[in-house]
């Protein structure tokens, strides 16, 4: 079995987590879903509140929620990998207008979801402080703040809301809410076993085989499942399956964790309604007030790594750590005990940063991912479209209408050029911000990360 990580959200779930039974023999369901994270375990729940009587199964290589649902930022929040303009470019105003409602709407409909399921996952709707620590960083945010609906605040206005040191100024958006990972995708699969799914944990699937002559199929190691449809929900982990190398690429986000700070730690800082916090730097951080009171805040930078292999022992990377704990210290200086834990391992993002949903009929295979790290709303959102498209095919939905249902994203370049092309997009960013913190302007690394990503 793979080892569940090592990480905040774990080690403060109310109970330990006991692997459910492995798979073995055969079976023929209605539904069989591959991963057993967020996106797998809402779509059986959607499924199964539409039509109870669905066969459904679901197999998770190691135990649920051990990816990145069950490690994340947790940030519940609307928003979406590719900017507006990109979307609005590709599908027009409406589209856009109607996608950007249905995701911010999303933020508080998972909410009452975790409510009516009685998961007590710390949810609150706190919103996003952007913080500007440069006269550029305030340049940018307070020219976005004009163009959308967030609300520019000064530092003098910073007190109601939260602080960190240098700040110049901060965009509110209120479209976030924290969350407990962990303790949401646990309960999560326990409310999806209560209404009728069966999960197999510890159970790897190796293949996955459209319809032909049978049903699809679904190869484990140690068995086999015919489905009307199979459901892929696998997200970074995906390339560890046949033909799927370069479908999605794993790109590693690693997070810390400090102990619980004081009260006057909190009185001096704020942060009492729980806004999650970044900054405008181009390789991103994302950070959280913990219900207990502990800061968890975490960021990219760790590499790609070649092939798009997934490794537990790349979960690690002390240079990233590092870089973590000194960026947290920077924000707050007076933070205790910065790294009383830290953890990481990969997220999925597909090659023209566009989350997926797809519904095949003629094959019987289904797939939802890509989210590039803000997956804990769309995953609910995608799930739903997933079901909507499965139980009601005939009908247009409001879900089924979004941009990113029915896309294909192109395939990622071979290996090396992936390895080269994502590394030095990271490299990029690096350079970028390294640049504007020296000699507060922007760098010939800024523009070539803009063409790199599109």
């Amino acid at each position: 079995m793979l080892t569940p990580p090592r990480s905040l959200w774990w080690s403060t779930l109310d109970q330990p987590v006991v692997p459910r039974a492995a798979f073995q023999g055969h079976r023929d369901v209605d539904v069989a879903i591959v991963g057993g994270g967020f996106t797998g375990l809402w779509t059986a729940r959607e499924l199964l509140r539409r039509d109870p009587s669905l066969r459904i199964a679901i197999f998770e290589k190691s135990v649920c929620g051990f990816g990145a649902s069950g490690r994340n930022g947790g940030w519940a929040s609307a928003l979406y990998p590719i900017s507006d303009e990109k979307v609005e470019k590709s599908y027009g105003s409406e589209a856009l207008r109607h996608q950007r409602e249905l995701l911010r709407t999303a933020v508080d409909t998972l909410g009452r979801c975790l409510s009516e399921d009685g998961i007590d996952a710390d949810f609150v709707k706190g919103g996003t402080l952007t913080f500007a620590r440069s006269d550029m960083q305030r340049t940018r945010l307070e020219s976005a703040t004009q163009r959308s609906d967030d609300v520019w605040l000064s530092p003098n206005e910073l007190s109601s809301f939260g602080s960190v040191a240098g700040a110049l100024g901060a965009s509110y958006s209120a479209h976030c809410a924290r969350i407990h990972p962990g303790k949401m995708v646990r309960g999560l699969s326990t409310v999806v076993e209560k209404l009728g799914a069966t999960i197999y944990e510890e159970s790897e699937v190796l293949r996955i085989i459209p319809k032909g002559r049978q049903a699809a199929q679904v190869v484990t190691v140690s068995g086999s499942v015919h489905a009307t449809y199979v459901v892929r929900a696998t997200e970074g982990f995906t390339s560890t399956l046949p033909s799927l190398r370069r479908a999605v690429a794993p790109v590693y986000s690693l997070m810390i964790a400090s102990a619980p700070q004081s009260d006057s730690f909190w009185d001096a800082h704020g942060f009492s309604q729980f806004p999650t916090f970044t900054d405008d730097r181009n390789l991103i951080i994302y950070g959280q007030r913990t219900a207990d009171n502990r800061i968890a805040f975490g960021g990219r930078g760790a590499p790609y790594h070649f092939g798009s292999t997934v490794e537990e022992r790349f979960d690690q990377n002390e240079k990233v750590f590092a870089e973590l704990e000194r960026t947290l210290r920077e924000l707050f200086p007076d933070v205790e005990n910065p790294r009383k834990f830290q953890w990481g391992g990969p997220l999925g993002m597909t090659r023209d940063l566009s989350p997926f949903v797809r519904v095949d009929h003629s094959t019987g295979l289904c797939s939802a991912g890509g989210y590039t790290g803000d997956g804990v709303v769309l995953s609910h959102v995608a799930a739903t479209a997933l079901a909507d498209l499965i139980v009601t095919p005939d009908q247009e939905t409001d879900f089924t209408k979004l941009t990113f249902v029915h896309h294909r994203s192109r395939s990622w370049e071979p290996e090396p050029l992936r390895w080269l092309g994502i590394n030095a997009g990271l490299a990029l960013a690096q350079w970028a911000d390294r640049t504007e913190r020296r000699k507060n302007k922007s760098s010939k690394a800024s523009v070539l990360l803009e063409k790199l990503l599109g």
